[in-house]
């Protein structure tokens, strides 16, 4: 039997999340300070970022260590609320 707490995952463990938002030069400094609030160790060499083809957009996928599952869900809110980041997933 399953119950709402059951995760797919094992924490602790390195989860990705992707971000998407207009190419600006502060844009991967500003997710790492969010993402910051939450995980204390995270740092820029943990993300990959890609332009986009048009070079409008940049795409960064930042690999959190997360601790549960309310922590990966306060990154997701503090991400997907700022006004520099469009998509998060």
């Amino acid at each position: 039997m399953t119950t709402a707490d059951d995760s797919l995952f094992e924490f602790p463990c390195d989860f990705p999340i992707k971000v998407m938002g207009k190419s600006h030069p502060e844009f991967t400094e500003t997710v790492v300070l969010v993402i910051q609030k939450f995980d204390d160790e995270f740092h820029d060499g943990r993300i990959e970022a890609r332009p986009s083809s048009g070079g409008n957009y940049t795409g960064l996928t930042c690999t959190v260590r997360a601790l549960n599952r309310a922590q990966l869900d306060e990154i997701y809110r503090a991400l997907s609320s700022h006004p520099m980041v469009s998509v998060v997933m």
